[in-house]
């Protein structure tokens, strides 16, 4: 099987950006919590904008505050129509069901600068489009919050006016912090489901084996950087190998051996079909959450 993966190449030359290749906008969240500080940190981290060119504001202080703590240097804006003064980039980070009154609140500020980047799950172009205008530049995004360690894996689409240098913009940014690809919009629930939720089931599967682990005398500590390490060794060996992980399995499998005895075990348990059952789920809340 081929070693390529969409987007794996932009996202590679992407990741290669030094402090001194910064991008030059400035960036506003329009709501400051976990995703934001991920995204806004990892940016940071990655030397792509400098603290002082990211813009964060939220109704609630506290999660301004928190913005601001996870990103020394970072400014707080007092209101929406500060935010868009000062960025020409603003990144929609509220909650799905806080989207109608952000978008209310924010339409009169903005200009025909400005590249609206929705990061709510579920949120169409097409309600964008509707509350600010089919004039402007959108683009929507699934990140993860893996992102606040550049190993994020991000999926992207443009709506309204928004064009090839738009959509290179937020390919850089995303690339700057993991993975991205840009997608057709009918996907990203999809995207959600898989990607946007995944962190939370890769966390659940490193207990589980760290759980295994003291099950079987193991101490706490060492399962769980054996189990988290494992993980992260069976995710880059499928990246950077091109091989399917069905075919990675295999060869782990020996006749008779403890690895497919521990394969059986969670055949016998479902855990295939559960996990699919999860993107799938999550996936129709997403579609919920926007209809």
């Amino acid at each position: 099987m081929s070693g390529d993966f969409p987007g794996k190449h932009a996202s590679k030359a992407a990741n290669m950006s030094s402090p001194a290749s910064h991008l030059p906008h400035r960036i506003g969240f329009l709501g400051s919590g976990q995703m934001a500080a991920a995204l806004g940190g990892g940016f940071v981290a990655a030397g792509a904008i400098p603290a002082d060119h990211l813009v964060g504001y939220d109704v609630n202080p506290n999660a301004s505050k928190r913005f601001q703590s996870a990103i020394p240097g970072a400014i707080l804006a007092t209101s929406p129509a500060e935010l868009c003064q000062k960025t020409d980039v603003v990144f929609l980070s509220v909650k799905p069901q806080h989207m109608t009154d952000a978008l209310s609140a924010l339409t009169q500020h903005l200009t025909d600068q400005h590249l609206i980047v929705s990061i709510a799950a579920g949120i169409p172009l097409a309600t964008l489009t509707s509350k600010l205008g089919a004039g402007r530049r959108y683009i929507r995004v699934m990140p993860n919050t893996p992102a606040l360690v550049s190993a994020g894996a991000s999926a992207f689409c443009r709506g309204g006016k928004a064009d090839d240098r738009d959509a290179a913009v937020v390919a850089q940014l995303l690339g700057t912090v993991g993975r991205a690809e840009e997608v057709p919009e009918k996907l990203m629930d999809a995207v959600t489901g898989l990607s946007g939720s995944g962190p939370a089931y890769g966390f659940l599967m490193i207990e589980a084996l760290a759980d295994g682990g003291v099950r079987a005398g193991l101490p706490r500590a060492l399962a769980l950087m054996l189990a988290a390490q494992t993980v992260l060794g069976a995710a880059k060996m499928v990246l950077e190998t091109g091989q399917h992980p069905g075919a990675l399995k295999d060869a782990v499998a020996s006749p008779g051996g403890t690895t497919i005895a521990g394969l059986h075990a969670l055949e016998q348990g479902g855990v295939r079909g559960i996990l699919m059952d999860a993107v799938v789920a999550a996936t129709e809340r997403a579609r919920e959450l926007g209809g």
